[in-house]
């Protein structure tokens, strides 16, 4: 494998308003630990990683960086601003890693920092695809059929699960691909969207390459969510 610098960017300046908690769900503490923390763990193990950024509100600033110093994250390199939204984060964060970081072929994964469960492999599959092909966009094949809705009620057109993956993060690309997607955004208009890899595709940045995710690599959104996460990190100890 060629050597890269690579550089986990994790989002999370999410206010958990679906959670309906007292404090944003990246914040939650659970079986003592918070969920945040154990991302940054996941990262912070990994050999091939070799600097976290992370993307947050301000006022959470401080309770991140005293919680990372006594778990011994040493990786954590900056914590930065979040934006308005998860995309507007992201833009915060590549922005700063442009003027930043000076490594000519540095790999950027973007992940959900509420995604705390990813494992091992997935980040390694996520390094190795870019490498090999210029990005690597995390993916399961879909086992479900899916309907099309406007209204969340009705539905009179579905699409078959085959040729269809669920897309997780991470979301890798080199630095520099990151900072001409912006600046192409930019110059079309493109304000907002849904992931990196959603405005990869809106921008003509093709093919994606697919990195295998993991069923556990999951997104924790609803109060549910914690009931699964709980039952998986049993697994884990």
């Amino acid at each position: 494998m060629k050597q890269s610098h690579n550089i986990a960017l994790i989002l999370a300046g999410g206010t958990g308003e679906r959670m309906h908690a007292v404090v944003p769900k990246q914040f939650m503490e659970i079986d003592g630990e918070t969920v945040l923390l154990h991302t940054m763990k996941a990262f912070q193990q990994h050999p091939l990683i070799h600097e976290i950024y992370l993307v947050c509100m301000p006022e959470w600033e401080t309770f991140v960086r005293a919680e990372a110093a006594k778990a011994g994250i040493d990786k954590l390199s900056g914590i930065l601003p979040a934006g308005t939204s998860c995309y507007a984060s992201a833009c915060n964060g590549i922005k700063y890693l442009a003027k930043t970081i000076k490594e000519p072929n540095a790999i950027v994964l973007v992940h959900d920092a509420v995604r705390p469960l990813i494992t091992q492999d997935v980040i390694s599959r996520n390094i190795a695809v870019c490498l090999t092909h210029g990005n690597a966009i995390t993916a399961l094949q879909s086992h479900e059929a899916y309907l099309v809705t406007e209204d969340g009620n009705t539905s009179d057109a579905f699409r078959p699960r085959e040729g269809l993956m669920r897309a997780q993060t991470p979301h890798t690309f080199p630095l520099a691909t990151l900072s001409q997607m912006l600046e192409l955004a930019r110059q079309q208009g493109i304000e907002k969207s849904q992931s990196i890899f959603t405005l990869a595709g809106e921008l003509g940045i093709v093919p994606l390459h697919i990195a295998r995710g993991d069923l556990r690599n999951f997104k924790i959104t609803e109060q549910s969510d914690i009931l699964i996460y709980r039952a998986l990190r049993s697994l884990e100890e």
